[in-house]
């Protein structure tokens, strides 16, 4: 099972503040482990999103919204991509995970759809494409 741990944004990280160095080493370590366990797919932090858009769809409208957004409890600060066998084992990594930033913080775990989560709406043509892209990237 494929799980994204979101790590939410504070006031700091919208401001743009940097980690200190002990917490760069720390973070630095903890992704040494979730690589030498096979867990990690991908992990980044984002930049403020102040430096970020947002495309608002309604049926053929889209409209292009420049950040800053205004709610910082409701944005992403990072993330990482986990591949693990269950729910609680991605809770169990994430428990060992040092605090993000030097205040109180927040990590959303929510698992990935695979395509056989769709059921019977993954035609075979859809899985089959699904397939290829990712032989692919």
């Amino acid at each position: 099972m494929r799980f994204m741990v979101i790590v939410k944004a504070t006031a700091d990280s919208e401001a743009g503040k940097m980690p200190s160095t002990e917490l760069l080493t720390a973070m630095g370590k903890f992704n040494e482990e979730l690589v030498n366990a096979g867990v990690l797919l991908a992990g980044e932090g984002l930049h403020p999103s102040a430096k970020g858009a947002r495309i608002r769809y309604d049926g053929a409208s889209r409209t292009v919204i420049d950040g800053p957004f205004a709610e910082t409890k409701e944005l992403i600060a990072g993330f990482w991509l986990i591949q693990v066998a269950s729910k609680e084992e991605a809770i169990e990594w994430m428990r060992r995970c040092p605090n993000p930033f030097d205040v109180p913080s927040e990590i959303e775990i929510r698992q990935v759809y695979e395509m056989s989560d769709f059921g019977e709406v993954a035609t075979a043509e859809l899985v089959a494409q699904e397939e290829a892209l990712r032989a692919r990237l």
